[in-house]
């Protein structure tokens, strides 16, 4: 099995997740790595586009799409009365990579780093998670009881989510033995969840 790699990275909204991820992954790739990201979706979503063919095959009542092309490849299931997915669940559909970085499901028990701003004006979550295992923050960061680094500083983040990351397998046994986050992100739930793998972009 390919030595897959996970690590979440959390935040208040306006804390600047996507804008770091945004710039990690191209570094990381730089170096020759194969990257995945699962992103928790916090209200209703669609990833299709009214009037495509397959945004038409799921109006008619399909469960399940797959769009495939010469470059990609998309998978679309729609939970209809089922629960909302879980991250184990996700992280088990993920195909190899080197590093697969789970962008929110901040009350999972996976382990995680923390981007925080104290602008943002929200407490800072590593307080009271004890699976935060680094925080990235733009501002000194007093009492931390886990390693800093700075959020603008992106090579030393990329060293920090390599350090702070575990195996695929002892992520999905983690987050198996805690069973369900008891507080869900998600207001009303997504009808459908897609995963961005290698070779797999949402469009």
């Amino acid at each position: 099995m390919h030595d897959t790699r996970v690590l979440g990275i959390v935040g208040w909204s306006g804390s600047g997740k996507t804008t770091l991820l945004t710039k990690l992954i191209p570094l990381l790739v730089g170096r020759g790595m194969r990257i995945a990201t699962l992103k928790h979706a916090h209200h209703a979503f669609d990833v299709d586009q009214p009037g495509k063919d397959s945004y038409e095959h799921r109006k008619a009542g399909a469960s399940e799409v797959i769009i495939s092309s010469a470059n990609r490849w998309v998978q679309m299931h729609e939970l209809g009365l089922e629960q909302e997915a879980t991250l184990a669940y996700l992280l088990q559909r993920l195909t190899a990579c080197d590093l697969a970085l789970v962008e929110g499901f901040k009350s999972e028990a996976h382990p995680k780093m923390e981007v925080f701003r104290p602008a943002v004006g929200k407490p800072a979550l590593h307080v009271s998670d004890s699976r935060i295992l680094a925080v990235a923050s733009d501002e000194p960061v007093a009492g931390a009881r886990v390693p800093c680094v700075d959020l603008n500083d992106v090579s030393a983040v990329a060293e920090m989510v390599l350090a702070c990351a575990v195996p695929l397998e002892d992520a999905i046994a983690q987050l198996e033995q805690a069973g369900p986050a008891q507080v869900q992100e998600s207001a009303p739930k997504a009808s459908s969840t897609v995963l961005t793998t290698p070779g797999s972009v949402a469009k």
